[in-house]
């Protein structure tokens, strides 16, 4: 079949995978896309930062002097980074596309090729979402249900978000698995109903509101799998973590030596963290967080990189949500600071593949769209509603004597506060 060479050819394909693809979406629907829109550029590298916000202590006294300087805020400015992440590429035959719209399939073409790359994107997001959040609801590897209430543990992870003092000025979103969300259905049966032509982020809601957030199911949820090194998933810290706001302002991480773990242990991103002593505070008041049973809710955090402790158990490993306790109080994360022979135990079993929901407040997280060059081919652009850009290119590879069409897209992902989400479980 001879080709077409038509000028609109790669606005065709445009049209229709970009429909595909925006219907796709669930995880990344819900995250900021704006922070970060626009600002990438040639010149830019491949990362970009923009301030944190800063916060502040008030001083009471009884005649309104403050000249003893005691009490006075910091103003200790921090950053937030998007970093670009690499290509999600597609790529077909051009004879194959040229035929598909001339037979009028061009959406059974596009629909599969959509769908993988949305797909792999959605993952990819989520396991950058699960590797980044600070809050923990549930017990570790313990299924919503698990006690016979799959609601309350949900709620649960709505209760941790409001005692963290997290905004409400958005909707907060928790996200389960598919069989999750049948024993939700099964605790409640009127959920469910018709889907008809609603996009994926529309068919995934299971709850527009339900304590506080907007439940949904996601099949792109990520998972770990704990280390097989034994059963014994407790050590002790090293050293003492420095505890500053302005030591971990910029990525909102703390690293912590550890020891007396398990030999050549490894632990992976994703993986919980509690140690003795620090207990959370609502980062709105820097109260303490109480439970429903009058106890203080434990500080915890989450691993954010893969790491292999060496034959005695020791090494370092990097955590998010860090646990800052300084004197005046005003970024304080924690009532204590983390003391060098605490106590640190790993969440969930060994030697288990553990896939954790998810629950975040909008501004959390951030993916952005970085553009992409031109080839020298024939291009089309287009972005979808919230700023993502796509890129479908015409050309031939002449070392390879052959026509081909690809599709193009690449992200660029950012934490923009790591307490504004968690991981859920159940109890």
């Amino acid at each position: 079949m001879a080709n077409n060479f038509d000028s609109n050819f790669t606005r065709k394909l445009m049209r229709s995978f970009l429909d595909k693809f925006e219907s796709e979406r669930v995880l990344t629907k819900n995250v900021d896309t704006q922070m970060f829109a626009g600002k990438f550029n040639g010149s830019t590298g491949d990362t970009i930062d923009v301030k944190r916000p800063t916060d502040f202590i008030t001083r009471r006294t009884s005649n309104g002097d403050v000249s003893s300087g005691s009490g006075k805020s910091d103003i200790i400015t921090g950053k937030a980074s998007a970093v670009v992440q690499d290509y999600f590429t597609v790529f077909v035959d051009y004879e194959e596309a040229d035929e598909a719209i001339k037979m009028d399939q061009l959406d059974e073409l596009l629909a599969p090729m959509a769908t993988r790359v949305v797909t792999d994107f959605e993952t990819d997001f989520a396991k950058f979402m699960m590797a980044n959040t600070a809050l923990l609801a549930g017990t570790v590897g313990t299924a919503i249900g698990a006690g016979g209430d799959a609601w309350g543990d949900v709620a649960e992870a709505g209760a941790i978000m409001q005692a963290s003092g997290i905004p409400n000025d958005g909707m907060w979103n928790y996200a389960v698995n598919p069989f999750a969300q049948r024993k939700l259905a099964g605790d409640q049966r009127s959920l469910g109903g018709e889907t008809g032509s609603m996009t994926a982020n529309t068919r995934a809601t299971i709850s527009e509101n339900f304590a506080g957030m907007r439940v949904m199911t996601a099949t792109t949820l990520a998972n770990y799998r704990t280390g097989d090194q034994g059963a014994d998933r407790a050590g002790t810290v090293v050293g003492t973590p420095v505890a500053t706001y302005l030591a971990a302002k910029d990525t909102m991480t703390q690293v912590i030596g550890v020891t007396a773990f398990e030999f050549d242990l490894e632990i992976k991103a994703g993986e919980t963290v509690t140690i003795v002593g620090p207990s959370r505070l609502n980062l709105s008041t820097r109260l303490a967080v109480i439970d429903e049973t009058g106890s203080q809710v434990a500080w915890t955090a989450t691993v954010t990189a893969d790491v292999t402790l060496d034959g005695a158990g020791a090494g370092n490993i990097t955590v998010t949500g860090p646990c800052i306790n300084e004197a005046n109080g005003q970024y304080n994360t924690a009532d204590a600071a983390i003391v060098a022979g605490a106590v640190i135990t790993l969440g969930g079993a060994a030697d288990t593949i553990i896939q954790p929901n998810l629950f975040w407040h909008k501004q959390a997280f951030t993916v952005a769209s970085v553009p992409i060059k031109r080839l020298h081919s024939t291009d089309t652009f287009a972005e979808t509603a919230d700023g993502m850009q796509l890129r479908v290119s015409k050309g031939s590879g002449f070392l390879e004597n052959e026509n081909k069409v690809r599709i193009d897209f690449r992200p660029a992902y950012g934490v923009l506060n790591p307490f504004f989400a968690g991981q859920g479980h159940g109890n």
